[in-house]
Formats: structure tokens, C-alpha cells, sequence
């Protein structure tokens, strides 16, 4: 989407509706960030301007990027937070960000991504910096947009209850790498990779009362110093001599793949 920094970099492919978008100009980013991808940040305090009044904030999206003026965008960004299920809609226009709870900010941050109506909508780590009751309404929240604005969400998170929540597919990754990939139902019930397998084994369970608590042994792996072929292999406890060199991402089943030299059927 072009937002990193002067001296950030990036390789590969990326493609939107069968167009490559890393190499587009700054004119065309332009107009493909907000109508057609946009993205809810993780902390909504720091994504807001201080400064500004949340109408104002609200009113430049659709005034750049839809040529609305100040009347109809006023209109539009009132209905949006209706949308969200901001309280007192017409009267939050006017309110600063430092007014809102975190949970209010966020509604905010979710109305103005969706405005224009965007295809694809990148929620990172959405829920992160919000209390328990509040994350449940956001998610709840995020779920009925989904529906009513045929919008397609990718969700960033660490958290299993918020994939396992929304997400109809998953991809897990580790170390900046995809270690597996599949339907929620069968990377929850079926995981075919020692990291997912550890994951899931790490989450607390009520009906565990009395047993030993689960957790990967070892530690992340520094991203400047990535050990030779699987990144995670000094944590598996499936490692072999042939990890080090990288398991090649494929497919095993339809619909289904896995970076791991181990046999599925000796996993799970």
C-alpha cells in the first residue's frame, strides 16, 4: 500500500484483482488505497490526529477520494457512524479524539476505512489495545460489516479467539514465513504443523483444571539472524536433520499447505 517509511524495503509480489500493486506510481496508489483497500490500524489513539475534530477526519476521506463536498460528506460520515454503532452520531462529529474511550476511537477508525466502500479491508491486530468486553463488540461489529458492506477482511492477530471468531480461512506464519495454511475448521481441529499444533496446544483450556500448562519451548528467533532452512526448527520438537535446509510451501490436500518436511500422517 506504499505506507512504509523512506528507508523501508520490500520484495516479492503483491497482487489485487490480478494487478501487480508494488510497483504502481504514488498517483495510482492513491487512488487504490481507501477505494478499494483500506486498513484499521492496531492503536486507534495514535491512527487519529489529536487536533482535528473525528467529522473533519471523516469528512477528507470522501472529499479526496469521492470529490464530495463539505454538506454531503458531513451526511455520509454521520450515517457510517451510525453504521459502527456510535452513539449520539451527529454529536461525535464535533468531539476530538482525546473525548472518545478506546473502544469508541476504534469504531471511529473502522467507519473511516470503510467510507468508500473498499473490496478489501486489513484489520492489524484490530482488538490489541481494547479490554475483553470491548474486543467482543468490535468483533461482533467487524463480522456484520462483512456482510453488509461485501467487504473481505484480512485479519492480523496473535489472538486464536479472534481468528477462530471471523476468519474463514488462516494462514500461520512464523518468522515471516508461511508454515501452513487451510479453513479455520481444519487448522483448528486438524493442524498438520508442529508450530500450529504448538499454538494451539499453548491455549488455555477450563476443562484442563489441575494439568500442566502447554508452551513452545524456547524462543522467537532473531529476524536479522534466521537460522539455516526452518525458522522454527530449534524450537520442534519434531526437528530432523533435513530441516536445515527450507521445506518448500505445498500443497498435501485440496485447499491445503504446509511448509514441513515431517509426514502428515506422523503428526496428527
Amino acid at each position: 500500500m506504499g505506507l512504509l517509511a523512506a528507508n523501508g524495503r520490500i520484495g516479492g509480489s503483491a497482487t489485487f484483482n490480478g494487478r501487480e500493486i508494488l510497483n504502481l506510481p504514488e498517483r495510482e496508489l492513491n487512488k487504490l488505497r481507501a477505494e478499494q483497500i483500506s486498513m484499521i490500524f492496531q492503536d486507534p489513539m495514535t491512527s487519529l490526529n489529536p487536533y482535528m475534530r473525528v467529522g473533519e477526519q471523516l469528512m477528507e476521506v470522501l472529499m479526496l477520494h469521492k470529490g464530495m463536498g463539505k454538506a454531503e460528506a458531513f451526511e455520509e460520515s454521520v450515517r457510517m457512524l451510525d453504521a459502527v454503532k456510535m452513539p449520539e452520531a451527529r454529536k461525535r462529529m464535533k468531539m476530538y479524539p482525546h473525548e472518545f474511550s478506546g473502544g469508541m476511537r476504534q469504531r471511529v477508525m473502522i467507519a473511516m476505512a470503510l467510507l468508500c466502500r473498499p473490496k478489501l479491508l486489513i484489520a492489524d491486530e484490530p482488538t490489541t489495545a481494547l479490554d475483553v468486553t470491548v474486543q467482543a463488540q468490535i468483533m461482533t461489529l467487524l463480522n456484520e460489516l462483512k456482510s453488509e458492506f461485501n467487504t473481505a477482511i484480512i485479519m492480523i492477530t496473535h489472538d486464536l479467539g479472534v481468528v477462530a471468531g471471523i476468519c474463514d480461512k488462516v494462514l500461520v506464519m512464523y518468522a515471516g514465513r508461511t508454515m501452513e495454511y487451510g479453513s479455520a475448521r481444519d487448522v483448528f481441529y486438524k493442524p498438520v504443523h508442529p508450530y500450529s499444533i504448538g499454538l494451539l496446544n499453548a491455549v488455555p483450556r477450563l476443562d484442563a483444571e489441575g494439568e500442566e500448562m502447554l508452551t513452545i519451548p524456547g524462543n522467537p528467533p532473531n529476524l536479522l539472524r534466521l537460522p539455516k532452512g526452518c525458522p522454527f526448527q530449534p524450537r520442534c520438537p519434531h526437528a530432523m536433520e533435513i530441516c536445515s535446509s527450507a521445506p518448500p510451501l505445498e500443497e498435501f490436500s485440496p485447499g491445503r499447505l504446509r511448509a514441513c518436511f515431517k509426514p502428515v500422517e506422523e503428526l496428527v
